[in-house]
């Protein structure tokens, strides 16, 4: 028994006295073996640890899909779980089952057991698995309701009392914190604040799509929208103008949100929409992002000319800013002058120039592309074109030597280059500065724990067929479950339409062309249409016919 390493023992339990008496001996044993520290406890079968050194299938798919108990999570506080990277999974036999991340943590363990005052026994998991267990787990409705319900305002109130009310220890500033809190843990991107006309209605999009969350007392509305606008540096005196601003705010779990905040007055008061931008997320490479492989190499290929205008299109919401931030980030970032003109700056990078759009001082994007181009860059990033200013601006730069990236609203890849001539770009403008266009769209993807065959509607099966040849009438859907929210969808990838400016098509767009001939000519060339795409994605079983129809059909297909 000597020979074997400790991490190697199986089948065993810690008992609680004796991890207080390997406490002690570590801290005058220090120079012996881990070994020889087991015997001096006298850990028997029963008393060992269980422990492995790297986490195994076994264990990483009992996480996933067996959640944790009621009962054991409420043995162990959200703040000692996050602390040592732990979550009880189960009670059996007096005995608590914890998965944590390093389970030759024997002060981690003690501290459990002491909590728990149970036996402990552990199974190793991966400490992102882990985090994410914590976050979908511990929610915080109650203690948001508790804290609502110390709310109280008088009939009449000032902004001042308002104020006063907000601090940050407030019944009024936790319920936000916590709202925001369960926001971030849910992996939601927007929070709704909505009044109706007798509840304040909570709301958070995830994977692109609403869920009802809280209903509160729609008292409770005006205090929690004015702590928002203290936090954004709004105007809490005016009730009856749209506002907008931005605050960050750190979560319990230490991480860095920033947040976008838009209000708007209804008939039942001010509502409010929050859009979270989570600092500590890494930028995404453009081959995480849901390319097809021969998409993704003629981007990237497009990508490698030194000059031009590559634009990304799609309705908000569609990944747009992810993937030019994407772009960006595989570019030669300490040989070139990278400036970038945003509205706002989402996400900061280190070896690039960001400004924000800032309309009070003059700053537009037509504006501040102007004084970039007095700046010696080689690659240009606008963050929208909106207007016939910004995009007539954009094309020169892309005309004088300049890389030129932004995004702009277009249906698909072809809609781009007719929404530019709309704009009353030229024609032979636009032929000589495009370089290549990308329209996508973000799709759920299917949860892995609930993933069953199912019949399909005739609709759904005849599209398929038509993009892939293939005759199908059974395809994978979730049927839901606790760790999708019921939904059966869990993450988003997305779809690509990547459209290429051939000399065929630049030809075309001088001798006047109709929308229709330009995509026979890019799908000749090669050019997969965003629903092909989505498709492809279906027989790859990422995705369901249904999120590919929803996302992008269109009455040409």
């Amino acid at each position: 028994m000597g020979a074997l390493r400790l991490s190697h023992f199986e089948d065993a339990v810690l008992v609680h006295d004796q991890l207080s008496m390997t406490k002690k001996l570590l801290s005058i044993e220090k120079g012996q073996s881990k070994i020889g520290l087991v015997k001096k406890v006298n850990v028997t079968e029963r008393g060992i640890v269980k422990m492995v050194d790297l986490p195994s299938e076994k264990h990483r798919s009992r996480l996933r899909k067996h959640l944790p108990q009621p009962q054991a999570l409420q043995l162990i506080p959200e703040a000692m779980a996050r602390k040592y990277t732990a979550i009880p999974l189960a009670v059996h036999e007096g005995i608590l089952q914890v998965a944590i991340a390093n389970p030759a943590d024997i002060f981690a363990l003690e501290a459990l057991a002491s909590q728990s005052q149970m036996r402990v026994q552990p199974e190793a998991a991966s400490a992102e698995e882990i985090q994410e267990a914590i976050d979908f787990n511990y929610q915080s409705y109650e203690e948001i309701e508790k804290q609502v319900s110390n709310i109280s305002l008088p009939s009449e109130t000032t902004d001042e009392q308002v104020r006063l009310d907000t601090v940050t220890d407030a019944p009024v500033a936790q319920a936000l914190s916590l709202i925001i809190d369960e926001a971030v843990k849910a992996r939601a991107s927007d929070i709704h604040l909505q009044p109706e006309e007798d509840k304040l209605r909570v709301r958070h999009r995830i994977d692109g799509a609403l869920h009802d969350m809280l209903s509160l007392p729609l008292a409770t509305a005006f205090p929690l929208i004015s702590r928002i606008k203290i936090l954004a540096n709004m105007n809490i005196a005016d009730h009856h103008r749209p506002q907008d601003g931005q605050f960050s705010i750190k979560t319990k779990g230490h991480r860095s949100i920033d947040i976008r905040v838009g209000t708007m007055p209804t008939v039942y008061g001010e509502m409010a929409a929050l859009r979270l931008l989570d600092k500590s997320r890494a930028i995404m490479n453009l081959s995480e992002l849901g390319f097809l492989p021969e998409s993704l190499a003629k981007y990237e290929e497009m990508l490698k000319i030194p000059f031009g205008m590559l634009l990304i299109s799609g309705p908000t919401g569609a990944g747009k800013t992810t993937t030019l931030y994407s772009s960006l980030n595989c570019l030669d970032l300490t040989g070139r002058n990278i400036i970038t003109i945003e509205d706002p700056v989402e996400y900061r990078f280190c070896n690039i120039n960001q400004a924000q759009v800032n309309p009070r001082a003059g700053l537009t994007f037509a504006s501040g592309l102007r004084s970039i181009l007095r700046l010696d860059p080689d690659v240009i990033l606008v963050g929208e074109i909106r207007d016939a200013e910004t995009a007539e601006i954009a094309i020169q730069s892309a005309l004088t030597g300049h890389l030129v990236l932004s995004s702009i609203h277009a249906n698909d890849a072809v809609g781009v280059v007719l929404r530019l001539l709309d704009l009353d770009i030229e024609p032979f403008l636009v032929s000589s500065a495009l370089i290549g266009v990308v329209a996508q769209r973000m799709i759920r993807q299917i949860c892995p724990d609930c993933a069953r065959p199912v019949d399909v509607p005739f609709i759904e099966q005849r599209a398929y067929s038509k993009e892939t040849g293939e005759e199908r009438n059974q395809f994978l859907y979730g049927s839901g479950c606790k760790s999708c929210a019921h939904t059966g969808y869990q993450g988003r990838t997305g779809i690509f339409e990547t459209l290429y400016i051939s000399d065929e098509i630049r030809t075309m767009l001088l001798n006047g062309t109709t929308a229709t001939q330009l995509r026979t000519q890019a799908v000749k060339e090669g050019m997969i249409p965003l629903i092909r795409d989505g498709m492809l994605k279906v027989k790859a079983n990422i995705t369901t016919p249904s999120e590919v129809l929803r996302s992008a059909y269109s009455v040409d297909e």
